[in-house]
């Protein structure tokens, strides 16, 4: 009897610790990539002074454009914008180039993209035409 009891016991200690230990469902999470897009107006966003302003990109020419409005458009002279890590870039002999030494050496932008301040990626096509990637901060 006293075998029967012990056993019982454990059974039921044995079952009273399987109900009470959480169960975790392991589901598989897909997440899509987020695709290119052709930008709507053109522009990018960059950050100069600590102010927000945009840019844009004359194909004919490669010259670069700044707004502090995006209304009111000005030729940059220098042709230079900043990305979100503030690193300088440029279109010089048609490719993207960048420098993180305040334009004292120059290298090709990897893949051609860059982060905007906003968090979207940016990239030109070979017809310098803008794409964005990702979504606004």
């Amino acid at each position: 009897m006293k075998k029967l009891i012990l056993v019982a016991s454990i059974v039921c200690s044995a079952f009273i610790a399987n109900a009470t230990i959480s169960k975790v469902k392991i589901s598989k999470v897909v997440v899509a990539a987020a695709d290119w897009a052709k930008s709507k107006d053109g522009t990018w966003q960059a950050m100069k002074n600590g102010k927000t302003v945009w840019y844009k990109l004359n194909a004919k020419d490669a010259s670069v454009w700044m707004s502090m409005d995006g209304k009111k458009w000005d030729a940059q002279k220098d042709g230079m914008w900043q990305d979100k890590d503030g690193k300088w870039l440029k279109i010089d002999m048609k490719m993207l180039k960048w420098s993180a030494d305040g334009g004292k050496t120059w290298v090709e932008v990897p893949e051609g993209k860059w982060q905007g301040s906003d968090g979207v990626w940016n990239k030109f096509d070979k017809d310098w035409t803008l794409w964005t990637m990702g979504s606004k901060m």
